[in-house]
């Protein structure tokens, strides 16, 4: 996962990659415990990029907060 940022999110948008390394989110583990309505109040997170972000997390057994 991740590019040549540094970062190992998986492949999103660019205005969603954007809007969560603003946010300082460089790595997925990091969203684990995050609330789904906080990201997705950044500008440039969509429901596809959220989708995506969910299954990474699955992957890793890691999931947003609830809430």
């Amino acid at each position: 996962m991740g590019t040549d940022d540094g970062t190992d999110l998986p492949k999103i948008s660019a205005p969603a990659r954007r809007a969560l390394l603003g946010a300082g989110y460089r790595r997925l583990d990091q969203l684990a415990g995050v609330q789904e309505s906080e990201l997705l109040k950044l500008h440039g997170m969509g429901p596809k990029a959220m989708t995506i972000l969910r299954a990474a997390l699955e992957e890793r057994d890691l999931s947003f907060r609830d809430g």
